[in-house]
């Protein structure tokens, strides 16, 4: 398996379609490729799928009932300019499309989508999502530099982390306020490895102290971490 359809095992993709006998096909033929296919039958239901579920993609249908894609997207692009969303479109939505351009949709889809088309641009949503792992992210005095894997106090003091911890730190903070869970931790961070409690809890310890901060990393008992800042 290439190296990106694993990274896609990881991730959870928001469905929006309005039309049964599509999505439910679809969401059955993507979940073999992702970790959780999260369905909505129109914008206003994938609107309140997204503030509840924090996906990591959205792949929705332009013209759907009730409302549309492009007003759930309009919607998620007023706080949310980073999560990778693709568009489906039929070739009449063309003018319609022209009020979705500073939207930022990483690909159009034309119907009918083959499932190569739509697999070539899920890795565009990889791409995107991992080159968005250059910047950095500031909070309480400090910035993570997630290209170096470094914690950078106000004072500039570098910590360097390690894989383990920059990549538990990243997940948590792609995941921001929501819980992830044990199982998500392992398959993210050890990968192929066992993960057990003990060795996880000492790596929140060590992770807490160079953070120098213990409320940003959210313990939640027998279910995983958060991060609350």
């Amino acid at each position: 398996m290439e190296l990106w359809m694993e990274k896609l095992k990881s991730l959870r993709l928001l469905y929006a379609e309005d039309e049964d006998g599509i999505r439910k096909p679809m969401a059955n033929t993507l979940s073999y490729y992702l970790k959780e296919v999260i369905e909505a039958r129109n914008g206003e239901e994938g609107l309140s799928l997204y503030d509840e579920q924090r996906p990591d993609i959205i792949l929705t249908d332009l013209r759907m009932p009730v409302k549309d894609g492009l007003y759930m997207v309009k919607e998620i692009r007023k706080t949310d300019k980073k999560t990778p969303i693709l568009m489906i479109t039929a070739h009449t939505d063309k003018e319609y499309l022209l009020s979705a351009i500073e939207l930022k949709i990483e690909k159009y889809l034309i119907k009918p989508v083959a499932l190569d088309e739509l697999l070539s641009a899920l890795r565009l949503c990889i791409e995107e999502i991992e080159s968005d792992r250059t910047l950095f992210f500031e909070c309480g005095g400090c910035k993570f530099d997630f290209k170096n894997k470094l914690i950078i106090h106000e004072d500039g003091n570098e910590i360097e982390l390690t894989h383990k911890e920059a990549d538990f730190l990243e997940l948590l903070l792609r995941k921001k306020r929501l819980i992830v869970s044990y199982e998500e931790i392992e398959m993210s961070v050890w990968k192929e490895e066992f993960m057990s409690i003990a060795a996880l809890r000492t790596l929140v310890k060590t992770l807490r102290r160079k953070l120098k901060n213990n409320h940003f990393i959210k313990n939640h008992s027998q279910t995983g971490y958060s991060f609350e800042a």
